[in-house]
């Protein structure tokens, strides 16, 4: 049977592949080719553009862990400069000429490529939607004829499949965004200076959500006590389990081919320096 940890060890080989949306030049170029100028602009309207040209209360709560003010400096002006179809065009125009840089231009015609791709489009399609918006959203987005292509947005709509269901466990345990940032530089998965950087919370909140982690006892002089080790682990246990329903739908043999099959792009990706050391995403390593 389909184990929890089938789901975490998936999203962590292929979440490199999905970030080149972020992290990639091409990427960012497609998005610069727009109108929208600089890297935020850029990350908040391809992110957010499968849910339309919402505002920056839609966008802060679906993606959870920005600081509000950060969001709203971007949304909706992003929108201004670019409708979220031609958004949606951008991210997959940076995704096709990244992919060819870093996995070669012969890598999208592969025979394993459309493998894995109708692979992860058959978990995709068995995503549940009801509480799940990012998930939803990239669910309605058509699915490119090219197989690369296809790859990338069915282990998008994943991701934020996967993503939706963290937001849920974090809100059983009432932590917010940037509690949740606290929790991962204490448990060791990213650091302080780049989540406050990359997710907008200044001194103040970060100081304020240690003391509220502190009156809570799961933080004590810094790390984490024993009740916020057991906390941690029972947030990420809960997104794995949540997270394990288009898994299951594809079924064990399945799942294990494609982590054969992503094994190899990840480390492509992390061999051409794209996916930076200690980035905010705070992936482990699948092994």
């Amino acid at each position: 049977m389909t184990s929890a940890g089938t789901a975490r060890r998936l999203w962590a080989l292929a979440e490199p592949f999905h970030a080149l949306t972020y992290f990639a030049q091409e990427s960012r170029d497609a998005a610069e080719g727009t109108g929208l100028r600089g890297f935020w602009n850029g990350y908040f309207a391809l992110r957010a553009a499968p849910l339309g040209a919402v505002g920056p209360e839609v966008v802060t709560a679906v993606f959870y862990n920005f600081a509000p003010s950060f969001v709203a400096r971007r949304v909706p002006g992003v929108w201004d400069q670019v409708t979220p179809a031609a958004a949606l065009e951008a991210r997959l125009a940076g995704i096709d000429a990244a992919v060819r840089r870093v996995l070669g231009p012969d890598w999208p015609a592969s025979p394993e490529v459309a493998e894995a791709a109708d692979l992860t489009t058959t978990a995709a399609a068995a995503v549940d939607a009801p509480g799940r918006p990012l998930a939803a959203a990239n669910s309605g987005v058509a699915v490119p004829d090219e197989p690369h292509l296809r790859l990338w947005q069915s282990l998008t709509t994943l991701r934020e499949h996967r993503g939706d269901g963290h937001s849920v466990a974090l809100v059983q345990r009432e932590v917010d965004g940037v509690t949740a940032h606290v929790l991962a530089a204490a448990a060791g998965r990213s650091d302080r200076e780049w989540l406050m950087r990359a997710r907008g919370w200044d001194d103040a909140a970060w100081d304020d959500a240690v003391a509220r982690l502190v009156e809570r006892r799961w933080l004590d002089e810094g790390e984490l006590t024993a009740e916020g080790l057991a906390m941690v682990a029972a947030i990420e246990a809960d997104t794995d389990r949540l997270a394990l329903g288009p898994w299951q739908a594809l079924g064990d043999a399945a799942c294990d081919r494609l982590a054969e099959l992503l094994t190899p792009v990840r480390r492509a990706v992390i061999a051409a320096g794209d996916w930076p050391a200690g980035n905010p995403i705070g992936v482990p390593d699948p092994d």
